[in-house]
């Protein structure tokens, strides 16, 4: 096939065909995802999300048969453009099967409820999503001259499809424990009050709670050397960016989880503030790692910020062991580790023992013999 003539230069067209062919098969691979949740929603889709879905099933149906056109045209465009068609002619194959699979009038062919479910709906829109928004503000407020698919983003690529799918299995890993243990706790007087109060001070509660908790967690997992080697697989990356965020060890995940969800548990906040915590957490974890300028002057010595969680990931000798918060930085500044200096960090990563870029090899560091650890 002759490539179509565009009026671009073809350095442009060359780049242009790239990108909307691996765009377009990881399109692609969403629309068939999300078909799969179409015929079997009680295997498939989060339990919690559900009903929501139902309620709102005319749009969900319109998204998903409008992001598989727009798969289609983005490998056509590819398929036209450039001389190798592998990528484009993926995203028209993931096109047609999902095409296939029923587009947009896909009907279920489960309907018995489960207790778990894999929750690959989450998945994908939360990728969708994050994707929509973060990719284009990288592209406007860039901190870093790079590319969006930069070294290592398909190691990311999987860490997130892991911590979004079985997101139910390690809710109830994290939960079982906390509810047997700490049952005699479910109905004490002073839970009430807790979640008597207005939602919105909730949820800046919970922010406290947790980020207090969190701190002195996060100072652990860099201090003792056992558990900085399931860390060090978060500080790995030599690129910050939104899809970065996802870098991290199953077993450091399972941790933080359960050290923040004790106190929320014991201490009885209102569904709505932890749905509101949730929703703030799943957006603002990904924003600190982005590739962004954005330094918020005055707010920043409050809140976290890209600034601030940029230089906890460097590997310049003045940020180690710095700006410990998730979410407010004044914590680091109360315990004396909050560094924000005028300029930001020139690298990242870690300054020894750099893990391996596979996902399989992150998840075996951990347990392999390391003489020391670079911040100990």
């Amino acid at each position: 096939m002759a490539l179509l003539e565009f009026p671009l230069a073809p350095a442009l067209r060359i780049n242009l065909g790239k990108r909307a062919g691996v765009t377009g098969g990881l399109l692609g691979v969403l629309c068939v995802f999300a078909e799969f949740c179409f015929l079997f929603p009680h295997v498939l889709v989060s339990n919690d999300g559900r009903a929501f879905y139902v309620e709102h099933l005319g749009v969900f149906r319109g998204i998903l048969q409008v992001s598989i056109v727009v798969t289609f045209l983005l490998g056509a465009f590819s398929v036209l453009t450039l001389r190798s068609k592998a990528h484009g002619v993926i995203a028209m194959v993931l096109a047609m099967v999902a095409m296939l699979l029923g587009g947009g009038e896909a009907e279920p062919l489960t309907h018995t409820p489960r207790a778990m479910s894999a929750g690959l709906d989450f998945f994908a829109l939360d990728l969708l999503v994050l994707g929509l928004v973060f990719i284009p503000m990288e592209r406007l407020w860039g901190l870093h001259e790079q590319r969006i698919f930069r070294p290592g983003w398909q190691t990311d690529l999987k860490h997130f499809f892991v911590s979004h799918v079985g997101v139910q299995l390690i809710s109830f890993a994290v939960l079982i424990p906390v509810q047997v243990f700490l049952s005699w706790a479910v109905r004490m007087d002073f839970q009430q009050h807790v979640a008597a109060q207005p939602v919105w001070l909730q949820f800046f509660e919970i922010l406290l709670v947790i980020d207090l908790v969190s701190y002195w967690v996060h100072r652990a997992f860099h201090k003792v050397p056992w558990l900085w080697n399931f860390h060090a697989i978060h500080h790995s990356p030599l690129h910050m960016d939104w899809l970065a965020s996802s870098r991290s060890h199953v077993v450091d995940v399972l941790v933080n989880r359960f050290a923040g969800f004790v106190p929320v548990f014991l201490l009885g906040f209102h569904p709505s503030a932890i749905y509101g915590y949730l929703v703030f957490v799943s957006f603002h974890a990904v924003y600190i790692h982005a590739n962004v300028n954005h330094r918020w002057p005055y707010l920043r010595w409050v809140f976290a910020t890209p600034e601030f969680h940029h230089w906890h990931h460097t590997s310049d000798e003045e940020g180690i062991d710095k700006n410990f918060a998730v979410f407010l930085s004044f914590i680091d500044v109360i315990f004396g580790t909050a560094h924000q200096p005028a300029h930001w960090p020139s690298r990242y990563g870690t300054t020894q023992f750099q893990p391996p870029e596979t996902y399989l090899g992150q998840l075996a560091y951990p347990f392999k013999r390391h003489e020391k650890t670079p911040y100990g």
